[in-house]
């Protein structure tokens, strides 16, 4: 029979080996974050944290405690904004990243009903 590992530890030693591929990662978390999955967000800054910061150094960085860490980016964690803003500044700092942000505004081509009541609304 073969031997497998988990998939946290192979996404763990990706992370840890493969620049891009924690680049893409981080990316996705901060896109989550704008889109309002924050648990997907919170669960991969987690495992960016585990594979290069580690929570000690974090802690360090941030001012936070060690435990209050673990439980802002927990599976049921809810930092307010200010806490995971240091959070993720100190993970920028830590990998050598930063976050790029384009908005782009595109013109529906057919307006939902909810977009029609508000226009009649305010008519």
């Amino acid at each position: 029979m073969a031997l497998t590992r988990h998939y946290r530890e192979t996404v763990l030693e990706r992370i840890k080996q493969d620049a891009e591929f924690t680049a893409a990662l981080y990316a996705e978390a901060i896109a989550s974050l704008v889109e309002g999955d924050c648990e997907t967000a919170l669960s991969t800054l987690r495992d960016l944290v585990h594979a290069h910061i580690s929570f000690k150094t974090l802690a360090k960085h941030t001012g936070f405690g060690e435990k209050a860490l673990h439980r802002m980016l927990g599976a049921n964690g809810n930092p307010n904004l200010e806490n995971l803003t240091k959070v993720i500044h100190a993970i920028e700092e830590d990998l050598q990243l930063s976050v790029s942000v384009d908005a782009k505004w595109s013109k529906p081509k057919r307006p939902t009903p909810r977009q029609r009541e508000v226009r009649l609304a305010y008519a």
